[in-house]
C-alpha cells in the first residue's frame, strides 16, 4: 500500500498513517489501538500524543455550543453536510443530492465509468522515450489528471455517505454552532442503523466517553474544541472498524461457524474501575475527556457482548488488518469532514518544543450534544466502509 499522507490539520493526532499497529487490552477490557509508523495503515491513536493542545487564530473564548442538525437551519438553502464539494463531479452530485437524492447511485455509477475510461486511456498513452521537455510535460499532465481523479473519487465517496444519511432520514450536523438541543428521535434513528451486536459495542463506546452522564442530556461541560474534534475523528474510525468486524461476525453467525466461547462473559470486560481511578491512557476515545471536570467519572462497567468477545479472540495480525483504513481517499474524507465541522486549528510550537495552548478555544456543549456527535461519527465511519467497498467494486482503488 502506498504511504498514506498524514492529515494536514491537528486532527492528524487521531488520523494518521502507520506500517504497524500494536494492540493492547486495557484494564477496562476495551481494545487499545496504538499507532507506530508509516505505510498507510490508519489506526486509533492517543489524542494527547504530540498534540495536547492546539491554538486557534482567535483568543481564548467561551461560547455555548450544542450539536445542531440541518433541519434546524433556516432557509431552503441550508447545507446538507458540513463539507462543500468543489470538483465538477462533486458539484454535480451535490445538485442531485438536493433535488433527487434517490438518483445519486445511478449518477455515481455513470461518473465511475467515465473515471475508469479516463484512467484506461491514460495508461494506454505511450510515454516519450527520451528525457526531453515532452517527457516532463507528459509526467506533469499525468500527475494533474491523477490528482483530479483522486479528488473526484473522494467527493463521490462523500456524496454516497451523505446520501445514506438522507435515506435514513437523519440530518448530519452541519456545524458546531449555538442551537437548540438535538431531537432524541434522531439518536434513535442512528442507533437503528446498526446491528444489535454492534449497538452493544457502541453503547460501551458512549459509556466510556460520557461516563455516568450518558443519560443526562441537559448538563453542560466546558471542553476544548480540539478535543471534541479529536474524539469525533476517533469515533469515525471506530465505526469503520466496527462495521468491518461486524460484517465478518454476521457472516460467520449465519453460517454457524462462530468460534466457541464468545458467549462466555469475560470478567476482564466486566471489570469496573473505581470512581477516582483514571481511565487507562491507551483508550483514545476516553482520554480526550479524562481531564474534563464534572463529568461524573468513568466508573462504568463495560458490558460483555458477543461481538466484543469475538473481536477479542482475533490474533494480532487480524486486528491489524481490521483496524486499517484501506484507502488514502477514506483517510482524506475523515480529515476534511472533521475540519469542515470543527474548523481548522493552527499549531503553535514554543521555542521549548511544547505546544502553546493559550489560544485554545473552550466551548460549552451539552452531554446530549456530545452523544449525538459520537453516534453520528460512528455511523459515518460505518457508512464510509460500505461506500468504499461499493465504489471499489466498480472502480478499483483500494490497495490489496
Amino acid at each position: 500500500m502506498e504511504t498514506a499522507t498524514a492529515l494536514r490539520s491537528s486532527f492528524s493526532t487521531c488520523v494518521r498513517s502507520s506500517n504497524r499497529t500494536d494492540y493492547a487490552r486495557s484494564r477496562s477490557g476495551s481494545l487499545a489501538f496504538v499507532t507506530v509508523s508509516n505505510k498507510g495503515f490508519l489506526s486509533f491513536s492517543h489524542p494527547r500524543v504530540g498534540l495536547k493542545s492546539v491554538s486557534f487564530q482567535s483568543h481564548k473564548k467561551r461560547s455555548a455550543i450544542k450539536a445542531s442538525s440541518s433541519s434546524d437551519s433556516a432557509g431552503p438553502t441550508a447545507p446538507i453536510a458540513p463539507l462543500q464539494l468543489e470538483s465538477p463531479i462533486g458539484q454535480f452530485l451535490t445538485q442531485i443530492l438536493v433535488s433527487h437524492p434517490h438518483l445519486v447511485p445511478a449518477a455515481v455509477d455513470q461518473q465511475l465509468e467515465q473515471l475508469q475510461t479516463d484512467r484506461d486511456a491514460q495508461e494506454q498513452n505511450e510515454e516519450p522515450s527520451t528525457e526531453t521537455t515532452d517527457l516532463v510535460l507528459y509526467k506533469r499532465i499525468a500527475e494533474v489528471k491523477a490528482n483530479e481523479r483522486k479528488k473526484a473519487l473522494e467527493e463521490i465517496l462523500y456524496a454516497l455517505v451523505v446520501q445514506k444519511f438522507m435515506d435514513a432520514n437523519v440530518s448530519l450536523v452541519p456545524s458546531v454552532t449555538p442551537s437548540p438541543p438535538t431531537s432524541p428521535a434522531q439518536d434513535d434513528k442512528l442507533e437503528l442503523l446498526h446491528s444489535p451486536e454492534a449497538l452493544e459495542m457502541i453503547q460501551n463506546h458512549l459509556a466510556l466517553i460520557l461516563g455516568n452522564r450518558a443519560g443526562d442530556a441537559s448538563s453542560i461541560a466546558e471542553i476544548s474544541k480540539l478535543r471534541v474534534g479529536q474524539v469525533y475523528a476517533a469515533s469515525v474510525m471506530y465505526g469503520y472498524f466496527l462495521k468491518r468486524v461486524d460484517q465478518r461476525f454476521q457472516l460467520e453467525k449465519s453460517t454457524k461457524v462462530l468460534p466457541e466461547g464468545i458467549d462466555r462473559a469475560d470478567s476482564n470486560i466486566q471489570q469496573q474501575a473505581s470512581g477516582d481511578e483514571r481511565v487507562p491512557s491507551s483508550h483514545p476515545e476516553v482520554t480526550s475527556w479524562a481531564e474534563v471536570p464534572n463529568t461524573g467519572g468513568f466508573g462504568q462497567a463495560l458490558k460483555s457482548s458477543r461481538l466484543r468477545n469475538y473481536v477479542m479472540s482475533f490474533d494480532a495480525e487480524s486486528l491489524q488488518r481490521y483496524a486499517t483504513i484501506r484507502s488514502k481517499e477514506a483517510v482524506s474524507i475523515i480529515e476534511k469532514h472533521t475540519e469542515a465541522l470543527f474548523g481548522k486549528p493552527e499549531i503553535v510550537i514554543t521555542p521549548e518544543g511544547t505546544v502553546d495552548s493559550s489560544k485554545d478555544e473552550v466551548i460549552k456543549i451539552s452531554f446530549g450534544g456530545l452523544r449525538r456527535l459520537v453516534l453520528e461519527a460512528v455511523t459515518f465511519g460505518s457508512f464510509l466502509w460500505d461506500v468504499e467497498s461499493y465504489v471499489d467494486s466498480r472502480y478499483h482503488f483500494v490497495a490489496n
